[in-house]
């Protein structure tokens, strides 16, 4: 997933490329709007990260090109937060606007949410099969061999998490990224155990010994699977 970073601000372009690409994010850096332009001509990116106000112009500019250019998320990082601005923004196409300062897990959850809209997460088949378990991502239904699982909206985010990454592995940080609550309540580190509990004895033929969501001693989690 390539990024493009369009900020003058030094400290904060570095503290973004390095959180972004622990993430596993290609990121580019761009310092102003004719770099930003330049870049943008000669690759595509899946994202656009862009700071408002730049020494050579200014966001908007870039992301008018980029609307006209490409069907990609837009999201504007500054910290002019009055209405005008905002508004002008999103009439212009952009996704999402966020003020400095931000929360850097609030940031990726926001560009993953994003990316969604432009179905830019690894495709999915309608049905994905893990040994005896087939999930309907259509229709949003699970079923273990021939009977439905019922699954609540957490347990559901949390599975599809795993069915976007299969046979990677997870960490603990990653899957609390994928099941981060938009309203705004983080979901905790024991929330996070308990939800992967109840995947499991709901899942699983034994959830002592899961073969669906394996653990990785020291590392995370990881899902096996195919299509169907």
């Amino acid at each position: 997933m390539k990024v493009l970073v369009v900020e003058d601000d030094k400290t904060i372009a570095e503290g973004l490329h390095y959180s972004l690409s622990s993430e596993g994010y290609e990121v580019v850096l761009c310092e102003g709007k004719q770099t930003a332009l330049e870049a943008i001509k000669q690759q595509r990116f899946d994202l656009y990260l862009l700071d408002l106000t730049l020494p050579d112009g200014n966001g908007y500019e870039i992301c008018e090109y980029v609307k006209e250019n490409q069907d990609a998320p837009v999201i504007f990082l500054t910290a002019c937060d009055d209405e005008i601005n905002v508004v002008r923004g999103l009439d212009m196409g952009a996704d999402d606007y966020i003020t400095k300062p931000f929360r850097i897990r609030e940031l990726i959850s926001r560009m993953k949410s994003s990316l969604r809209h432009y179905q830019k997460e690894p495709n999915l088949s309608d049905k994905v099969r893990v040994g005896n378990v087939v999930v309907n991502t259509k229709l949003a239904k699970v079923y273990k061999g021939t009977e439905e699982v019922m699954l609540t909206a957490l347990e559901y985010r949390l599975l599809l998490a795993f069915i976007n990454n299969r046979g990677q592995v997870l960490s603990r940080n990653q899957l609390l990224e994928g099941i981060w609550d938009l309203d705004g309540n983080f979901i905790n580190d024991n929330t996070l155990s308990v939800y992967i509990k109840r995947l499991r004895e709901k899942l699983e033929d034994d959830s002592q010994n899961p073969k669906v969501i394996e653990t990785v001693r020291g590392l995370g989690y990881r899902m096996s699977g195919s299509h169907v």
